[in-house]
C-alpha cells in the first residue's frame, strides 16, 4: 500500500461539481492499494497515517501526528500512484491491484480509520475526483508498506 501525504490547512474532494469529502488542518492521504496489499497492510498504513509526526511543537519542530493535533483525514483513492514508470514515455498499472481489490482494501482502510479517528472524509472510489488543497509548509511524504 502506498499514500503520498500532504500536510494542509484545508482540504476538499468534489465529484461531478458537488463536495463529497473536506477537512480544515490536517492531513490529505492519496492512497494506491497494490495487488499483495490485505488486512495487515491497511492496519499498518493506517497506523502511520494517524502516527506519523509531520505536524509542529510549540518549537516548530515535526513532533506531532496527525492524532496528536486532532485534525482531519482525509482519504482518496488513487491507483495511479503504484504505477510502474521505470520506461517509456506511458505508465503501466500492472503494479497496481485490480479495480475489485483496490476498492475492497481502500474501502477497509476507511472503515479502519473510521473506527480509530474522531474526523475523516473520503473521496468517491473510481470517480474522476477534483481535488483542492492548502499544503502547509509545503510537507508531503511518500509511506510505503511492503
Amino acid at each position: 500500500m502506498i499514500a503520498l501525504i500532504q500536510r494542509v490547512q484545508r482540504a476538499a474532494v468534489e465529484v461531478e461539481g458537488a463536495v463529497v469529502g473536506s477537512i480544515g488542518v490536517g492531513l490529505l492521504a492519496f492512497v494506491a492499494v497494490e495487488p499483495q496489499d490485505a488486512e495487515a497492510q491497511c492496519l499498518r498504513m493506517l497506523e502511520r497515517l494517524l502516527g506519523y509526526r509531520i505536524f509542529p511543537d510549540a518549537d516548530d519542530r515535526m513532533n506531532r501526528s496527525l492524532s496528536d493535533v486532532g485534525g482531519g483525514l482525509l482519504l482518496v483513492s488513487q491507483f495511479t500512484l503504484a504505477a510502474d514508470t521505470r520506461k517509456g514515455m506511458r505508465p503501466s498499472f500492472t503494479s497496481a491491484a485490480t479495480p475489485e481489490a483496490g476498492d475492497k482494501w481502500f474501502s477497509r482502510l476507511v472503515e479502519l480509520a473510521r473506527d480509530r479517528h474522531p474526523v475523516v472524509a473520503t473521496g468517491q472510489f473510481g470517480a474522476n475526483m477534483q481535488v483542492s488543497l492548502v499544503n502547509d509548509g509545503p510537507v508531503t511524504f511518500w509511506l510505503q508498506v511492503p
